[in-house]
This record gives C-alpha cells, sequence and structure tokens, in this order.
C-alpha cells in the first residue's frame, strides 16, 4: 500500500452511541466462512469490514492488528477537499429509466413470483488530487443521525487491493448486545427541503403513501421470517416510524428480539438477514438474479459493513449513502437505488436516486 495511505485507519464504524477505530490488517479473511470459523474458534478476537452484495464473491473482512472504542471520530487536522467533479453516469438516467421498465413488466407479469427489486445506478466522480478520508468523514458526521463507515477493501484482493468503501448509513441491518439483538429496517423514501413547510409534507406524504408503505412491509415481513428461528420474543412496532437524515427522508420500522442460542453471533445475524428487500427485492433469489441480469456486479454497495467480536457481540448496518475509493483516492465510484414496486413510476424513481446521491456527493464536496 503506498506509503501515503498509511496513516488512515483500516476501518472504522462510528454512530451516535459509539465509535469504534481500527489500524492495520493482521488477518485479511476473504472468505466469509473462514472468518466465522475464525470467530468460533477463538482465533480472532475481533472480525469487522466488508460483506458485498454478492455472498458467492470475496468478502473484505479482516482481524486488526489494533482496535478501540470512543466517543466520537478521532481528532485529525482540518484539511480542504480537493476540487470533485462528476466524470460520468453509470448508466445514464435515461438507460436506469429504462431498466426500471424491464422492471416493472416482471413485476407486473402474472406469471412472475417477483414482488419488489431494488435498481441502482453509479456516478464516477474524479479529485483534482487525493481525497482526506478523515476530512470526508468528518462531513459525513454532520449529520446526527448518521452512522459513518470507512473500510479498507484490501482483503477482498484482486481489482480491491488498496480502494476502500466510505459512508454514513441510515440503516442499522442488526446489532447483538449479550442475548438482545435489535435491527432498524428502512425502505420508502422521499426528498427533503430546505423550505420547512414543503419538508414537512413530503415527510406527511411519505408516511401516508400506499406505494411507500407497501414496499416497506415487504422488507419487515422477509426480516421477520429471517429473525424467527433465531430469536425469540420477537417484537416489530405495528406501524412504521417517520425518521430522516440531512438530504431524503424515511420510513423505519424498530425490531428486537433474543437470540436462542449463544452461539448466534452478529455476523452469523447479519449473513442470515442479507441482504434485506430493501437493498435486493422480494422473493431474495429472483430479486438479485434481476440485479445481476441488469446492473451486473455491484461490488460492496448495498452489502454490509460492520464488526464482531469474539462473544458474539457487534453492529453492522447496510452499506448505503457510501461511494468507493480508488487506491489512488483521486476516483469514486457513488451508488444509489431505490425499491420498485408494480406501483412505481419510473421518473420518480430515477429522481430517488439524485435524491439519495446528495448524502455522498455533498460529503466530497461535488462541484457542478
Amino acid at each position: 500500500m503506498p506509503a501515503r495511505l498509511m496513516s488512515e485507519p483500516s476501518f472504522v464504524l462510528s454512530g451516535p452511541d459509539r465509535t469504534l477505530v481500527a489500524d492495520g490488517i493482521h488477518t485479511p479473511y476473504p472468505e466469509l466462512a473462514a472468518a466465522r470459523a475464525a470467530l468460533a474458534s477463538g482465533a480472532a478476537p475481533m472480525m469487522l469490514g466488508a460483506l458485498p452484495f454478492d455472498l458467492t464473491r470475496p468478502a473484505a473482512l479482516m482481524r486488526p492488528d489494533a482496535f478501540r472504542f470512543g466517543d466520537a471520530l478521532p481528532d485529525a487536522p482540518v484539511t480542504e477537499l480537493p476540487r470533485v467533479q462528476v466524470d460520468g453516469e453509470l448508466p445514464s438516467p435515461e438507460v436506469h429509466r429504462a431498466r426500471i421498465c424491464e422492471a416493472l413488466g416482471r413485476l407486473n407479469d402474472p406469471r412472475s413470483a417477483l414482488h419488489k427489486v431494488v435498481l441502482a445506478r453509479a456516478l464516477r466522480l474524479v479529485a483534482d488530487q487525493p481525497l482526506d478520508v478523515s476530512a470526508v468523514m468528518r462531513r459525513l458526521a454532520e449529520d446526527p443521525t448518521a452512522i459513518v463507515y470507512f473500510a479498507d477493501l484490501t482483503p477482498a484482493g484482486g481489482r480491491h487491493v488498496g480502494s476502500a468503501l466510505i459512508g454514513a448509513s441510515p440503516e442499522l441491518l442488526v446489532a447483538r448486545r449479550g442475548d438482545v439483538v435489535t435491527c432498524r429496517p428502512f425502505a420508502g423514501s422521499a426528498a427533503r427541503s430546505p423550505d420547512p413547510a414543503i419538508d414537512r409534507a413530503n415527510g406527511e406524504a411519505l408516511a401516508a403513501s400506499a406505494k411507500d408503505r407497501h414496499e416497506h412491509q415487504l422488507v419487515v415481513d422477509q426480516m421477520r421470517d429471517a429473525l424467527a428461528p433465531l430469536c425469540t420474543d420477537l417484537r416489530i412496532a405495528a406501524e412504521p416510524a417517520l425518521s430522516s437524515t440531512a438530504a431524503v427522508w424515511h420510513l423505519n420500522t424498530p425490531i428486537s428480539g433474543r437470540i436462542r442460542q449463544s452461539s448466534t453471533t452478529a455476523l452469523d445475524l447479519a449473513v442470515a438477514l442479507h441482504p434485506t428487500p430493501a437493498v435486493g427485492g422480494v422473493p431474495a433469489a429472483a430479486a438479485t438474479d434481476l440485479i445481476n441480469e441488469l446492473e451486473g456486479d455491484r461490488g460492496f454497495y448495498a452489502g454490509a459493513v460492520g464488526w464482531c467480536d469474539a462473544s458474539g457481540d457487534g453492529t453492522w448496518v447496510v452499506s448505503i449513502r457510501c461511494a468507493e475509493l480508488s487506491a489512488d483516492r483521486r476516483t469514486a465510484d457513488a451508488r444509489a437505488g431505490g425499491g420498485i414496486v408494480a406501483e412505481s413510476n419510473p421518473d420518480d424513481e430515477v429522481a430517488e436516486t439524485s435524491t439519495k446521491f446528495k448524502t455522498i456527493t455533498t460529503a466530497l464536496g461535488v462541484r457542478p
């Protein structure tokens, strides 16, 4: 790895309650099964990193050289970001709209079992100078609701060596503390507005939207099915709550339970839940097949980032509102998606991706 990057941590996960920072890569684990075995055997006191969207591809999990918990992001010199511009849209909004229409054809086909699919597109961003990871994380952390993350993707090998994933997720995939399990799935969104009246109306419209509530309920139902064999005393809110980031309103439903077996780790729970219908679709296999057909490899977008210790405790968030940084930190591929159901409007879905890009493009200081 270039000497310039040696000052970067290998991993950060920082939310409102606490921050985990790790340094170095003691042992890489590109194979998920090997990572789980290392935790079970005690060979790794801490396992952390990123899971790809497609779990058949290499993971970027690692036992770090060192790690520490704290209350906030570590102090770092204040630096200005270089000029960052959009170098391309992958695909163009027009092509993305055509993909949405193709998906709607499948969703409305009475012979199809597909109920929902999440389709995404990307922006290629280019910086005049290498991006300072600490500066970007601090900008992401300006949103107090965000869970800021950074993960070195080197353990995945190949084209990922030296690259990294950075973002601010609003969505807790799963956390385990002792025998208590918590999840906070998101689905359904609307743009924020600087005008308080419009902003409030956007949130109220989202909360009342039959389309968005249907999309959200698909996520909750599938997560209930995934958790039921692993947890007892499942408690799922009867109605979704309205929450927000700086850029987007969301519907979310708090879920809690208690694990049935103490050997079930936070990593095991994350794998059992991933991909949720919030980033994949319903049914999962059919949705993933269509995503692979229309998008190709998503890499680590819409995967999961988090940690799990030897006791099984840990936290994993859904890796959205993010960008993959190149090894030289001069380019970034940002991705954003939206859930497509039979009632979806293609133009609205294209606009939704533009709204969701704002979290990462604002943090990177993207200029027109």
